[in-house]
């Protein structure tokens, strides 16, 4: 390509009439170097922020400087920079009980801004369908990939994106922060904030479009983000898990729990979706039923910032005797950043707000309050423990009177008492997992089936044999990835180009002598492993659902 893009309207969006300045998007080919940048400044502009998930950046330069900037070799494209603030002429954040900074107020969030603390300098790994760079999360080093262990690796186009809408949701609540936002401020409702606002997310995809994954592909992930965690400038101290199964097996033997379990016992706070009960059991999803994590249910504040008259949805998993939710957060009818043309985008086009967002409800939700809730605790005091994270959160919550006690655990998050609580000495006693348990126990009744063949039984999603014994050995001391292989099979590329790792492979996968292109799943079915959030919609939400695509306990519309 000799010169780059100019799209027709890029002088028109995001100008300033009085000084003729632009904001644009520029993309840049693998060769260009710095003449791009300094082109930008050559021409009078200035550059804003450097964008690498797209291999680019954003900059302000004279409207009529455009044109000679798009014919340069080293650009790509230039685009309009037109960022849309929260506050617009359809969506007022300010009244909206499920917006962003009606949460902030509803846990507390604020005060911990208020004092300085804003999660930067903590990463919170986000297991999920990966996150795309939209307005909210595409500021510089605001998002970290990590491999994409799904088959959309082998596209190009798709890698390490959210094709589906439920990972980008996630982060947004997690540590969303608009781009043109100069100080974060307990209040602002024209900018989107997630709890953690200056935390950074590290992205490890695990689903396609169609939110298809199976749980060797999670644990897999697991260790990833366990054996990485400090790797290459990283400082993951969260993990945030929507993902959650009906597996029945003791904690103490379930895989899946071991993986999230060793998480813990390394330092990272474990954050899982309790998951809903309105699968015909009110037990915990998997890996949540393991007592050192934290197990998060949903609330609804009703409208109020105290939990006085705060209620738990029918939806959120209330456990058992042995096992329930530690907290609540709240998890009704949140907004957070939209994925445009995404699967729960297309077929639930009314639960848009305005044009960047998207509303949905569920225990996912929940859980990403609660990992914004713990990158702001460790951002205050970097030392504490995950356990003493968890003591935390708890001793400070907040109790609904009305709620019945199983169902909401210590009761609702108040970040505003944990911040000037002092740090617990505390310590888990629980007996610890071994993971000795089978794959088979952790999918419970959740599979993939291609061309009428069920991925079951101990063999991983690429036909490998799962010993779950010699698994956990590896998993254990740190060993399980070994240059770009898990279980014997190479699923991701050991280099580091600064933005992700690469180098996945796919192709010639079998499950019992059925072959799939690495691509397209052709002839997949997803039988019910579940996201956490529970409904996708605009509209009030009923009990009413869709039947097969759930990422733990959510219900993608009516």
């Amino acid at each position: 390509m000799a010169g780059g893009t100019l799209l027709p309207a890029v002088a028109r969006a995001g100008s300033d009439r009085d000084t003729g300045m632009t904001s644009v998007i520029v993309r840049e080919l693998a060769t260009s170097g710095r003449e791009p940048e300094s082109a930008v400044r050559a021409l009078g502009g200035r550059i804003e922020r450097r964008m690498r998930i797209i291999d680019g950046f954003s900059a302000t330069l004279p409207a009529r400087s455009l044109a000679d900037l798009a014919r340069l070799p080293g650009v790509y494209s230039v685009t309009p920079d037109a960022r849309l603030r929260m506050l617009s002429d359809d969506y007022d954040a300010g009244s909206d009980h499920g917006s962003m900074p009606f949460a902030q107020e509803a846990t507390g969030a604020g005060e911990f801004w208020n004092a300085g603390y804003t999660g930067a300098g903590v990463d919170v790994a986000v297991i999920d369908t990966g996150v795309a760079p939209v307005a909210g999360l595409d500021g510089y080093d605001k998002i970290i990939h990590g491999p994409d262990l799904s088959p959309e690796s082998q596209s190009p186009q798709l890698a390490h994106l959210d094709s589906y809408g439920h990972g980008t949701h996630m982060a947004g609540i997690i540590a969303g922060r608009d781009g043109d936002s100069v100080n974060v401020q307990q209040g602002d409702t024209e900018h989107f904030y997630g709890i953690a606002p200056g935390a950074r997310i590290v992205s490890v995809k695990v689903a396609d479009a169609n939110g298809y994954t199976d749980v060797s592909q999670v644990i897999a992930a697991i260790d990833w983000v366990v054996e990485h965690r400090k790797s290459d400038g990283l400082d993951i101290r969260v993990l945030n898990l929507s993902f959650g199964t009906d597996g029945i097996q003791d904690y103490k033997l379930d895989p899946l729990a071991f993986a999230a379990e060793t998480a813990w016992h390394r330092g990272i706070v474990v954050v899982a979706a309790a998951g809903n009960s309105g699968y015909g059991t009110a037990a915990l999803n998997v890996p949540a039923v393991d007592p050192f994590l934290i197990a998060v249910g949903a609330a609804d504040p009703n409208g109020t910032y105290g939990a006085a008259d705060d209620s738990i949805p029918s939806f959120s998993s209330y456990g058992t005797a042995a096992r329930s939710p530690d907290v609540v957060a709240p998890g009704k009818s949140i907004i957070s950043l939209r994925v445009p043309n995404s699967r729960i985008d297309l077929e639930h086009a009314d639960g848009r707000v305005a044009d960047r967002f998207f509303r949905g409800s569920g225990t996912s939700q929940a859980a990403a309050m609660v990992s914004g809730a713990a990158a702001l605790i460790i951002d205050q005091r970097p030392g504490i423990r995950p356990d003493q994270v968890k003591r935390l959160l708890m001793s400070s919550a907040e109790r609904i009177p009305d709620a019945d006690p199983r169902s909401q655990g210590a009761g609702m998050i108040d970040l505003k008492r944990a911040r000037s609580q002092a740090t617990p000495a505390y310590q888990q006693t629980w007996p610890r997992s071994t993971g000795a348990g089978t794959l088979q126990g952790s999918r419970g009744s959740h599979f993939l089936v291609m061309d009428g063949v069920r991925l079951q039984g101990e063999m991983d999603i690429f036909g490998r044999h799962f010993d779950s014994r010699t698994w956990a050995l590896k998993s254990l001391t740190g060993t399980s990835w070994e240059d770009g292989a898990w279980n014997g099979t190479r699923w991701s590329g050991d280099h580091w180009n600064g933005v992700e790792w690469t180098g996945v492979e796919w192709t010639g996968v079998q499950w019992t002598g059925v072959q799939w292109n690495g691509v397209e799943w052709t002839g997949v079915q997803w039988t019910g492993v579940q996201w956490t959030g529970v409904e996708w919609t605009g509209v009030e939400w009923s009990t009413s659902g869709w039947g097969e695509d759930v990422w733990t306990s959510t219900i993608w519309g009516e």
